[in-house]
């Protein structure tokens, strides 16, 4: 397995990389894609990959932090991106739940991040709250590149699902779907994801996987089989033929292999 979304910028990562890795490995996940959300963090994370061959980086601008996006960013990140090529332009897309940025803001800083992706031919790794069908319109527009991206951390109904699909975008699926109190329209949304669609991922150290027992204090991508068991569940198939087609996935998305 690899975990496609770990944000390792934390000093419980950071303060022993070896043991993170080391630990990651030992529960059976063999790489994991580290995703940035500034320019700043892009430069961490891709520092950390050209050290370290089990970890891979995105590049790019999360929407709470498109108020940094200036009128040479989109130049900065091509330097960047010319350094050494990410595995995706990300997280970027439109958050309009807190707005830490405004939505003029992000949308900017979005649509600038879509043509880094598309002149690099890169997948997008993206983000929604609460702006379904904004990014759906905007992603209408691009639809090769559609096809070729992800959305990260889907915790959707059904319907936003289809529209996602229809869109030919891959599915990132977390620990939210391990979560009794808010999990249930991902839960039913689950069994309806192709499986040449799902990906797998932790998004720690946040959402931790609630049926983690003793349960820890916070997540860390060593706990990504517990995700896999529950959609496998979820999904009505084996744990291992899940583990293989998520991996296919991953490789055929990223371009990435463990």
């Amino acid at each position: 397995m690899i975990d496609i979304g770990v944000n390792i910028n934390h000093s419980f990562f950071l303060d022993n990389v070896d043991k993170t890795l080391g630990e990651m490995q030992e529960a059976g996940v063999n790489g994991m894609i580290c995703i940035a959300s500034d320019l700043e963090e892009s430069r961490q994370v891709q520092a950390l990959s050209q050290i370290h061959p089990m970890i891979w980086n995105t590049l790019g601008c999360h929407p709470h932090q498109a108020k940094k996006w200036e009128a040479d960013s989109q130049s900065h990140f091509a330097q960047l991106i010319q350094k050494e090529k990410p595995v995706a332009i990300g997280e970027t897309g439109l958050d309009f739940n807190r707005n830490y940025s405004t939505p003029d803001e992000q949308r900017y800083a979005f649509h600038q991040q879509i043509e880094l992706a598309s002149e690099y031919q890169l997948p997008l790794y993206l983000h929604e709250r609460d702006a379904h069908e904004e990014m759906v319109k905007i992603l209408m527009k691009h639809p090769v590149l559609a096809q070729q991206s992800v959305i990260h951390c889907f915790t959707g109904s059904r319907v936003e699902l289809e529209r996602y699909l229809e869109l030919g975008l891959y599915i990132g699926i977390t620990g939210w779907v391990c979560d009794e109190r808010r999990g249930a329209d991902l839960q039913a949304s689950i069994p309806h994801i192709p499986m040449d669609r799902l990906l797998l991922e932790t998004d720690a150290p946040y959402l931790l996987p609630r049926n983690i027992r003793p349960r820890p204090k916070k997540n860390h991508p060593k706990y990504l089989p517990w995700v896999a068991q529950e959609v496998a569940k979820l999904k009505g198939v084996s744990l291992e033929e899940l583990i293989q087609a998520t991996r296919n996935n991953t490789q055929a998305v990223f371009g990435i292999r463990a």
